[in-house]
């Protein structure tokens, strides 16, 4: 057996899936998924666009991550190291200058210049992209020659360089966007070290190696990302043989693959943060009473133990413990039910009322959704559950049809802006991450400070206090911080997990 336990330093995570036939159990455990050269990746969940305006989830970006490039790149450990920018230059808080690498090419065979960054920056505005928030303190992109670019910010942004690493910064061209038209998040094209060959919707994403890539060819031939949405089968392919790498293993077939002589397994330490949400634009869920009640009425200790089975611990805010600024002293809501049905009493619900639980087709999330159901029905809460695909999902939560439902979210940067402004702040409701449609005036002013304010000190003073109001409305029952799963065949070279599961392939192979 080959099991490695990282570090939030050497960690990665991005959600997908490689070519193979599930169900040849016969299969040769020494027989590679594909031919050599070909890497064969498994992840639950398909895409949704491999446009990085138009979609900031995490299977979606697994997948962009080979496609595109950054002006700044965040290895493994999660340091921010120069990308597309050869070099920068901080002029002043508010002003940063950008040189560009020269001879990067894009797959289509053009050259990248300061007019595609500028292009990039622009419509991701223009457009109202998902993770725009990111750059929410960005005034202007100016073209100062071929190979340089000026960045002019409104307010002085500690995380903007960090942010430059965001597979939603990614750089596009300019050429190949407007003739793809609506078209273009099936037809992307970037400089990175895979480009884009076939997409089968809910079976197979297919990318051959970019041989002119500025760093050099990528180690693989090709990637394929394959989507299988149960933990089971995922595990299957791997042990026969069928995938060289999976992501996101179940819980309850981690063990059994790490012992495999045939597997290396990575359990890491990640930034994710596992929520039930309610929508605060529906009632009973504007009154906050019921919310506390339905967090009292949960016993979320127990629920995480048995869906994790021991790689996750309870939460009780909402940022993951190695997120800058998380708070550590939030008490919790404990399981108290008499406690719940005092607060629902008090709000017009002494007999209950009946709602929904909404998820994707996550065993996790499911497993969850299953436990909660009979906890509620305890308190007189009658809810039925609702399970679908991933990405009508996202598209659903975000347009408000939802009661309850659960979600994921990665602080990818490991700062609590990324884990709070996107998901809390009122500016950010439906898609940009806020579908709990929640709205707090100060919680609203406190993210924004922490945005705005260089000082560590002040960031920090709001972030704790915003936790703390976080808490106290109760938008989410907060659930768990996962350990991130993923495993490999024994033979694959180079695969480390990223903490925030934009797992890296340039440097991986199937030797």
């Amino acid at each position: 057996m080959k099991r490695a336990l990282l570090s939030l330093a050497a960690v990665i995570a991005v959600i997908a899936v490689a070519g193979l036939t599930i169900g040849c159990a016969q299969a040769d455990p020494n027989t590679k998924a594909e031919n050599q050269g070909t890497l064969a990746v498994v992840m639950p969940s398909d895409a949704r666009s491999l446009d990085p305006h138009a979609t900031n989830d995490q299977p979606s970006a697994r997948v962009m991550k080979q496609i595109y490039d950054t002006l700044m790149y965040q290895t493994a450990d999660l340091e921010v190291i120069p990308g597309l920018a050869e070099s920068y230059e901080v002029v002043s808080e508010t002003e940063f200058v950008f040189n560009l690498r020269q001879g990067v090419k894009f797959h289509n065979g053009e050259e990248l210049t300061a007019s595609d960054v500028k292009f990039t920056f622009d419509r991701m505005r223009s457009e109202g992209a998902p993770a725009a928030f990111l750059f929410a303190a960005l005034d202007e992109v100016e073209v100062v020659d071929d190979y340089t670019v000026r960045m002019t910010l409104n307010f002085a942004f500690g995380p903007f360089v960090t942010h430059l690493g965001h597979t939603a910064a990614s750089i596009l061209n300019e050429t190949a966007v407007r003739a793809a038209g609506e078209d273009y998040g099936r037809n992307p094209v970037g400089t990175g070290p895979f480009r884009f060959t076939e997409w089968r919707s809910g079976d197979r994403i297919t990318l051959d190696r970019f041989e002119d890539h500025y760093r050099g060819p990528a180690a693989s031939e090709r990637v394929v990302f394959r989507f299988i949405a149960e933990d089971a089968n995922r595990a299957i392919a791997l042990e026969t043989g069928e995938a060289d790498i999976v992501y996101d293993v179940g819980p309850n077939d981690f063990e059994e693959l790490a012992a495999l002589d045939t597997v290396t397994a990575f359990q890491t330490q990640g930034l994710t943060t596992f929520y039930m949400g309610f929508n605060m634009n529906k009632e009973p869920f504007d009154d906050v009473r019921v919310r506390r009640a339905i967090n009292y009425a949960l016993n979320v200790e127990q629920a995480t133990d048995v869906a994790f089975e021991g790689f996750a611990t309870a939460a009780r805010g909402p940022l993951a413990p190695m997120v800058q600024f998380a708070r550590g002293d939030l008490p919790g809501y404990g399981y108290d039910p008499d406690r719940a049905r005092e607060l629902l009493a008090e709000a017009g619900y002494a007999n209950g009322f009946s709602t929904s639980m909404w998820t994707n087709d996550n065993p996790v999330r499911v497993m969850y959704a299953e436990i909660f159901q009979e906890q509620l029905a305890a308190v007189g809460i009658t809810a039925s559950i609702e399970i679908m695909e991933f990405a009508p999902y996202l598209d659903r939560t975000a347009q408000g049809e939802h009661d309850m439902f659960m979600l994921g979210w990665v602080a990818v940067t490991g700062d609590a802006d990324y884990g709070m402004y996107s998901l809390f702040h009122s500016s950010q409701f439906g898609d940009a991450g806020n579908r709990t449609f929640y709205r707090n005036e100060e919680l609203d002013e406190l993210l924004d400070v922490g945005k705005a304010d260089p000082d560590p000190a002040a960031r920090e003073a709001a972030y704790y206090r915003a936790q703390e109001i976080v808490f106290e409305d109760a938008p989410w029952v907060f659930l768990a911080f996962r350990d991130d799963l993923n495993a490999t065949r024994s033979y694959v070279e180079g695969f480390q997990p990223h903490a925030a599961g934009h797992h890296i392939l340039y440097q991986v192979r199937n030797n």
